[in-house]
């Protein structure tokens, strides 16, 4: 059980991860995009920082929706479009509710999974965020419908993300900047793909930390 305070103690965390890597995701985005994936990542999500105080008595939907609504309205470029949907799709899961249920887990990542499906138009093996989403969506499913912990089930999300990751570095990109180097693309790894996978350690680290 994810409760509201959690929740944005995980948001907390998110945010500081991004900063500490602005420039790593900055580096990976430089080989094959447009080299400021760090860059505006910080930017949204120190914004989302900033809010965070002033939701401590709101309820979860009214937290992600309120961290989709600043991502989008302030990282630029692809990512904050994409990033703010999922945010957005995940919070009409949970309006209302203090507390996030595994089935509500469940259910917040595959509807922010396939709101960027929507929103962006790729799919698993376009070497996009969606190849460390996929398989760590995949992970927390079999671990919560095998009765594992919540902390058990976002460590095999994570360990399955950086899996991801891993496998867009031996793909070509096919959908954005990076598409159009072609099979040049091949040997770097997509630096969505890792954004994807800091927020979800992040997020397990939060749980972790916990016991």
């Amino acid at each position: 059980m994810i409760t509201q305070a959690m929740l944005i103690e995980i948001l907390e965390n998110i945010c500081k991860t991004i900063e500490e890597n602005m420039s790593y995701l900055t580096e990976l985005d430089i080989a094959i995009g447009d080299g400021d994936h760090g860059i505006n990542m910080n930017k949204g999500f120190t914004a989302v920082l900033n809010k965070l105080p002033s939701l401590q008595d709101k309820d979860c939907g009214v937290i992600l929706k309120t961290t989709a609504m600043t991502l989008i309205s302030t990282v630029g470029g692809a990512s904050g479009p994409l990033y703010g949907t999922a945010f957005l799709k995940a919070s009409s899961v949970v309006n209302g509710k203090m507390e996030i249920n595994n089935t509500d887990l469940l259910e917040m990542f595959n509807s922010a999974i396939q709101g960027i499906v929507s929103r962006g138009h790729a799919n698993k093996g376009d070497k996009t965020m969606l190849d460390a989403l996929y398989p760590a969506y995949d992970a927390l499913k079999e671990a919560i419908d095998n009765n594992n912990t919540l902390k058990e089930a976002l460590q095999a999300a994570t360990e399955a993300a950086l899996g991801g990751v891993e496998y867009t570095k031996t793909i070509k990109a096919i959908r954005g900047r990076a598409s159009y180097l072609g099979e040049r693309s091949i040997g770097h790894q997509d630096p969505g793909a890792t954004s994807s996978y800091l927020m979800l350690n992040a997020a397990y680290n939060t749980i972790n930390k916990r016991g």
